[in-house]
């Protein structure tokens, strides 16, 4: 793996909210493997200023739980920039964000959404069973793609 790139990971959620805490928890499990080369953050939800911060990498990745139903628990999709029509500069999506980075700062890292299933989202600190196999079978495949050369 080259690791003369900037990669960024921005896990999203709750770690409160049961399931919607997928995103927190599968920073914990990639900081715990000590890829140095990897910057992590930790965000309830993505801001305008978060274009700013994702500006200065070369490589983004998202992470959030979803409600959708995915055949291997988790899907690694690219993000594709647009403007989003919000009447608040709270709660922006991943796509919006890359969008503001290339328009306010000329810069368009390579992004992608790490979607991880959930299925519970009531107020807890633990993961359901589902989400907890899925949030393995994430990092696992996360984690060989920084294992593969040139990847």
């Amino acid at each position: 793996m080259r690791t003369d790139l900037k990669i960024l990971l921005i896990g999203i959620g709750n770690n409160c909210r049961g399931d919607d805490g997928l995103g927190w928890k599968f920073i914990d499990l990639v900081e715990s493997m000590g890829l140095d080369f990897i910057n992590c953050e930790y965000r309830y939800q993505l801001q305008v200023e978060d274009a700013a911060l994702i500006s200065e990498y070369d490589v983004v990745y998202f992470v959030d739980a979803t409600y959708e139903n995915l055949p291997d628990g988790f899907a690694l999709r690219p993000c594709i920039a647009f403007n989003e029509e919000s009447f608040s500069t709270h709660a922006q999506s991943p796509g919006a964000i890359v969008k503001l980075a290339n328009d306010l700062y000329k810069k368009s890292p390579k992004a992608f959404i790490l979607a991880i299933c959930g299925v519970e989202w009531e107020l807890q600190t633990s993961l359901s069973e589902c989400a907890q196999k899925n949030l393995i079978e994430a990092t696992s495949f996360f984690a060989e793609q920084f294992m593969l050369e040139d990847a």
